[in-house]
This record gives structure tokens, sequence and C-alpha cells, in this order.
């Protein structure tokens, strides 16, 4: 198998795993403290990968320039954001239903990649958008109308946050393709070098942000500190698989077979938060991954 479909694999376990840690995190921190959790405790990880990493290798690690900068900048932004919606989705939908909807940046990205990034779909990548839209409103179970979002019910707010969730993360990965292939170096070195620019600048935001609006969370950062480590080691290794991946092949395929993640999030359902999924939801569901195989096989 190519390097990336290993690199990519490991992402989706790493990042399924992670999740689960963040959902029982959120019931004992705050949305943005559980959000910053996967940067903070990530930090000294992330940064001993590249300098093992660059010695390994022997590559010396590259200077930034101003594309690389930029773009990591708003990549931060937009992962922050995607992984705080994602937190918040939990809240009104149970851990399966909520990763499906945030499991839409699969196909965001290829659409946002066609538009935006010269990544062109082809007819079966834009059926592959069709049926996964299908399967997002199924999965969620409201009529997405102008009423139901004004009057801010549970089933609204939930389809909100996991397609807002899945747009972040869509445009996070995108940008860190665009990143790591910027430094025009090794791609591995290049990929490590993006994920440490990254999660250094989030770990910053998340504490300034807790410093000014709630600096009690750092208290229960430290006694939850093994769920809390446990959440930074996932995420470190997951976004080394993503940042890899990505640097190795084009996102919309890294996304497209990132969906076995989805498995292992099924499994978690069941086994670690005991929750049921209704008939109508397994197909929605399965839906939204079948678009994405019809994306990686066929399109």
């Amino acid at each position: 198998m190519e390097i990336w479909i290993y690199f990519t694999l490991l992402a989706a376990t790493m990042q399924a795993v992670r999740t689960a840690g963040q959902k029982q995190l959120s019931g004992k921190l705050s949305a943005m403290a559980t959000t910053g959790v996967r940067y903070i405790y990530a930090l000294p990880f992330a940064w001993g990968y590249l300098w093992w990493l660059a010695d390994y290798r022997d590559i010396d690690i590259p200077n930034l320039n101003n594309d690389f900068i930029v773009q990591g900048i708003i990549g931060c932004f937009s992962q922050t954001l995607g992984t705080l919606c994602l937190v918040a989705a939990f809240r009104y939908k149970n851990f399966a239903v909520a990763s499906s909807l945030s499991k839409t940046e699969a196909i965001l990205v290829a659409m946002l990649g066609a538009f935006f990034f010269a990544e062109p779909l082809s007819l079966l990548g834009w059926l592959s958008v069709v049926v996964g839209v299908v399967g997002v409103f199924l999965v969620s179970k409201v009529k997405f109308s102008r009423r139901s979002i004004l009057a801010g019910s549970d089933a609204s707010m939930g389809l909100i946050y996991g397609l807002a969730s899945g747009l972040g993360l869509a445009i996070t990965t995108l940008l860190i393709r665009e990143c790591s292939l910027s430094l025009k170096t090794d791609l591995m070195v290049s990929a490590a070098v993006t994920l440490v620019f990254l999660v250094t600048l989030q770990s910053l935001m998340s504490v300034v942000y807790l410093l000014v609006k709630d600096r009690s969370q750092f208290a229960l950062m430290c006694h939850h500190w093994r769920l809390c480590l446990f959440v930074g080691v996932t995420s470190v290794l997951g976004t080394i698989g993503w940042s890899t991946g990505a640097s190795y092949q084009t996102a919309a395929y890294v996304k497209a077979l990132g969906q076995v993640e989805f498995f292992i999030t099924l499994a978690l359902t069941y086994r670690l938060f005991k929750e049921k999924i209704t008939a109508i939801e397994y197909v929605g569901m399965a839906l939204i991954i079948l678009s994405v195989v019809i994306l990686l096989l066929w399109a």
C-alpha cells in the first residue's frame, strides 16, 4: 500500500478514540477547555516528534514562508472552531450521530477543493456529494427550516453544530496540505512542521482564552490529567496521520478513506457510551459512508 494509506488509517483510528475521550471530558470541562486539551497536552509530543524526525531523516527544519504562515493561521482558527462545534454537538446528539454529522467534512473537502483549490470533481464525485447530503438530513432527523433554526430546538442545534464542525475541519485539511507543500522539502518533515505550527498556535489561543474567560478550567484539566493526557496523545498521533497523509495525497481522497473511523465510532457508541441508534439514523449514516466510498473508489 502507498504510504498515505497507512498514515490515513492511523489518523482515522486515533481520531475516533480521541473524540470518544473528548466526549467523556465534555461532561467535566467547558467546551473550550475540552477543545484546548487536545492541543495543550499534545504540544510536547508534537515538538518531540518533529525533532526526532528531522534528526532521523537527516534533514534541516525549513524556514517558514509567508504562504505557510497565513494559511497556517487560518487553519488554526478553523480547526479550533471545528473542534469546538463538535464538542457542542455532543450535547444535542449522541456520539455516533454527532460524529457522523462532522464527517460531512469529507464531502466538504471535495467541494471546497473543486471550487477553490483546483481539484475538480467528476460526475460521480458530485453524485457522492448528493448522496452524502441526503444522509446528513436523515441522520439529523430535523426539517432544516428557518422556523426550526430560530426556535433553537435540540435537533436543529445539533445539526448546525455538526455541519459547522465538518466545515471547519474541511477547511483545515485543505490548508494543512497547502502549508506542507509550500515548504518544498521532504514531505514527512514538512507535515511535521505544519503539525507543530498548528498545535503551538492553538495551544496559545486556548490558554489565552481560558486565562481571560475561565481560569477555573485549568484546575479541572489538572484534576482529570489522565483523560486529558489520553486526548492529547491520541490527538497528536491523529494529526500526524492527517498532515502526512494529506501531504502525499489529495485531501479529498485522504478524508474519504478516513471514513473507516465511522466503524470504530459505532463500536465505541455501543461499548463505551451504551447509546442506541435508530433505524433511520443507520440509513442516514450508511448513505454518508456510501458517498465517501463512491468518492474514493469511482470518482
